[in-house]
């Protein structure tokens, strides 16, 4: 057994093992597996176990298992990939005799630890019996960690089926690689349910890209981690979470398994649903000394990996048409991979081409030799210009995973294409009918456009259109208005129309009067002129919201904040019910209507000035704004809360509030932080505990019951949990500038609650932070419990404010998977409709 690296006992027995390594001199196993409490790695040019292999890359290994199979070898340890400027932990198979490596055949990464965050030379790697496994990078900072769950470890083992194991005194596991799959599953190890394999960006990039394997109680899916996650590979021959597909290896008796397995032909075995022991295989046995691995791609292939003693092949296509297994399994064909043809590229037998229309073309290719990069719009789509928003129309296209196979909308072809065209965020929509029925079907929205392909349905009457968004010029929709100006017929029926809405509008202004005085403890009633002169004409505009535009004006003494409303769909009677509603409601942490405007087409409501203006300004250190130290950002939080919880318990009617972000919380002179924009709000009878509504609010702070159209107050409560952690982050949830692992702040949240590493998430801009450290925990933890996936797990904003004035503790036992628990399949709404005219119960506030 070779020693401890950390440890080696005396410079001779140094020499003579480098000897041995280089020139096979009086050759020694090269094996040394296990390490003990405390031990400690520092990566370095000068580590005592580093290898390069031809291609460039290096390993600098901590822990090294030479197999019984003669050329299989596992290592543990610093890997990079050339030019070597980083490092990723990691275990990786390499082929060798029981001597000596082969250097012309590269190491085959199987797992990392650190992969959104490689570490630089002088890294270290600790090991210690209260923490387990450590990594920090050169700087002192957190990268990853083992959860030994207050066990005490003895040491780490890598295993012959290249297993890391931290084991205790008694050498039971505390902590396994193989409960944490990254990209890979080798011989013996086990996919089990809900557990996730998740692709790797690239070849040399280990950070997670946006394809994921995961078993799930009704089968094997493949995603696409679009918005919402998408299936494009299902599997339902597996039955539940007892199920789990694993790499399984059979070297010994085949013929006494012939009972357990479905099909069994020529000494190999295929891809099954079942054995005794309730587990689904996915790997065929080979010969004993077969080195075996799969992994799943960038591109969302599963793939098989075996090595001939001269290199690693790719062996077999899983998932795909091609493959070896045994065809009573789903397989797709190329077109059906969401990225085979790139964004908005369409696929026909393999070949993939850019949408046309019969009035111009408005994509082209992102690179004329390589028409599988996709395609990309000529003019961009921007949401400063919707009315300028067309819909591309192609025949007889649909999705790579057809509608059949994710979340859509019965409805009629024209709402369809209304509800994409109404939200700016929905790149195109897709609409399957049978014989063409154009008055009902399938309709299904997206946020961002995968390969297309064309559709062609076998012995069935189905029928599929797609309708991608594109933005034509301002000169092309002038002409289109010229055009359709020369039909008289359409000239007449307007007028007529514009007649009858005349008469309405006149026999409802007589109605308002009455309305008006039979409505007692109205606020102000401002007439539009004088409105106008307060703002000087509606020039300084203090911000924009979902539902209107927000101007400084003068009232007496001092400043008022203006809203005036943007087709928000309201007839004056419920506009001035809604009123009515909103100027009872007073509290100190909700900002104050002070009158209102219901003047003909005019819908104006009029606010208390908040002069130090929205909370995002402040959070995210906009306009080299003086950051927030701790007991300001405490304060601000405590305020959210108590405005939240006067909505949610106090008023006659529950109010949920639907978009809480830091844009809708304002601050006034002394940072008191109070809730405005009530523009999607809703009124709740307390006797009701869930209402079904569209889909409202803004990406990012959205809860995940919103898929199912069923909410409570608790989306507010998720929401208030996210913006407590941009609070504390000081950055936003969805932030583009970060690099690719990092967007998603709830999802970092999820990773350093697993890793114990909660702090890393904290402002660096915020001083102070050891001095206020259990405090800040506290409220992460708080905020973690408002993120609960499951609704009936969040606390109330009563609860939140009892911890956050420390009469109640958090709950324990938390779920810490915030963002996805569950596949996005179910027959729930797809289109988020923010658009759409509300009833009476919608309140409209300010920005």
């Amino acid at each position: 057994m070779l020693p401890q690296m950390a440890f080696t006992s005396n410079i001779f027995s140094f020499v003579a093992l480098l000897l041995c390594f280089s020139f096979s001199v009086n050759p020694q196993p090269l094996n040394h597996p296990t390490a003990i409490a405390p031990s400690s790695w520092t990566n370095s040019p000068s580590f005592q176990l580093a290898f390069t292999f031809n291609g460039g890359e290096t390993i600098r290994s901590i822990l090294f298992r030479h197999t019984a199979m003669d050329e299989v070898s596992f290592g543990t340890g610093f890997y990079c990939f050339p030019p070597c400027k980083s490092f990723y932990l990691s275990i990786y198979i390499i082929y060798s005799t029981y001597h000596e490596l082969a250097y012309f055949l590269p190491p085959q990464v199987i797992w990392s630890a650190n992969r959104a965050h490689p570490v630089s030379e002088n890294a270290t790697l600790q090991l210690t019996s209260k923490d387990g496994l450590t990594l920090h990078d050169s700087d002192g900072s957190l990268v990853w960690s083992t959860s030994v769950m207050n066990r005490s470890v003895a040491g780490i083992n890598i295993t012959e089926a290249g297993n890391l194991v931290l084991y205790d005194i008694n050498n039971s596991t505390i902590w396994q690689s193989f409960d944490h799959p990254t990209d890979c599953l080798v011989m013996g190890q086990t996919l089990a349910g809900g557990m996730r394999i998740i692709a790797n960006s690239s070849s040399t990039d280990l950070a997670e890209s946006q394809f994921y394997l995961t078993l799930l109680a009704d089968g094997l899916f493949g995603f696409v981690n679009s918005n919402p996650p998408m299936v494009y590979y299902y599997d339902p021959t597996s039955f539940g979470y007892s199920n789990s597909y694993q790499v399984y290896n059979d070297t010994s008796n085949k013929t006494a398994n012939k009972t357990a397995f479905m099909q069994l032909m020529d000494g190999y075995l295929g891809m099954f649903s079942t054995l005794s022991n309730d587990s689904a295989i996915i790997f065929r046995t080979l010969p004993a000394k077969s080195i075996q691995y799969m992994r799943l791609e960038s591109d969302g292939h599963l793939k098989l990996y075996d090595c001939d003693g001269y290199e690693w092949k790719m062996v077999d296509d899983l998932l795909s048409m091609d493959s070896d297994m045994d065809s009573y399994f789903p397989k797709l064909s190329n077109c059906d991979y969401p990225t085979f043809c790139g964004h908005y590229g369409i696929c026909n037998n393999g070949q993939c081409t850019c949408p046309t229309g019969t009035s111009g073309n408005y994509f082209k290719p992102v690179d004329d030799r390589r028409a599988e990069l996709g395609c990309y719009a000529v003019t961009n789509i921007t949401c400063q210009d919707v009315k300028n928003h067309r819909l591309l129309k192609l025949n007889d296209v649909s999705y790579f995973n057809n509608v059949d196979n994710v979340a859509f909308d019965a409805t009629d072809e024209q709402t369809c294409k209304n509800a994409c065209l109404r939200n700016c965020s929905c790149k195109g929509a897709l609409f399957q009918s049978s014989n063409g029925n154009l008055s009902y079907g399938k309709c299904l929205t997206l946020s961002e456009v995968f390969s297309l392909k064309n559709y062609q349905p076998e012995g069935t009457n189905l029928t599929s259109s797609a309708f991608i968004k594109v933005q034509v010029s301002s000169s092309k929709v002038g002409l289109d208005a010229i055009l359709g100006s020369t039909f008289g017929a359409l000239l007449f029926v307007l007028t007529l129309i514009c007649i009858y809405f005349a008469c309405l509008r006149k026999r409802e202004e007589a109605q308002d009067e009455d309305i008006m005085e039979q409505l007692p403890g109205m606020p102000n009633r401002f007439t539009f002129e004088e409105l106008r002169i307060a703002t000087e004409n509606f020039v300084k505009i203090l911000g924009k919201g979902g539902f209107g535009t927000v101007f400084e004006g003068t009232w007496g003494d001092g400043k008022i904040a203006v809203k005036r409303l943007d087709n928000i769909g309201h007839g004056k009677k419920d506009f001035l019910t809604e009123v009515e509603t909103i100027g009872n409601i007073h509290h100190i942490n909700l900002v104050r209507l002070i009158g209102f405007c219901a003047d003909k087409l005019n819908r104006i409501l009029v606010y208390e000035y908040m002069c130090n203006g929205s909370l995002d300004q402040w959070i995210y250190c906009k306009d080299g704004r003086v950051p927030l130290d701790w007991p300001m950002r405490f304060k601000i939080i405590t305020d959210i809360a108590k405005g939240l919880c006067y909505l949610h318990e106090e008023c006659m009617q529950k109010i949920v509030h639907f978009d809480i972000k830091p844009e809708n919380i304002l601050l006034d002179e002394k940072f008191h932080a109070k809730v405005s924009d009530f523009g999607l709000s809703k009124l709740i009878d307390r006797d009701i505990s869930r209402v079904m509504t569209k889909m409202r609010g803004t990406p990012g702070y959205l809860a995940p019951e919103w898929l199912t159209a069923m909410v409570t107050e608790k989306v507010d409560v998720y929401s208030f949990g996210v913006v407590v952690m941009e609070i504390l982050s000081g950055r936003r949830n969805l932030d583009y500038s970060q690099i690719e692992g990092n967007l998603h702040l709830i999802k970092l949240l999820e990773e350093k609650s697993k890793s114990n590493t909660l702090l890393d998430l904290i402002d660096k801009n915020l001083g102070d932070v050891e001095l206020y450290k259990k405090e800040i925990v506290n409220v992460i933890e708080l905020s973690m419990w408002c993120l609960q996936w499951d609704s009936t797990r969040r606390p109330s904003m009563l609860m939140v404010v009892k911890v956050l004035e420390g009469a109640m503790e958090v709950a324990t036992s938390l779920d810490y998977n915030f963002v996805s628990s569950i596949p996005l399949i179910a027959n729930i709404p797809s289109v988020v409709d923010q658009s759409a005219p509300f009833p009476a119960s919608v309140l409209s506030g300010p920005r």
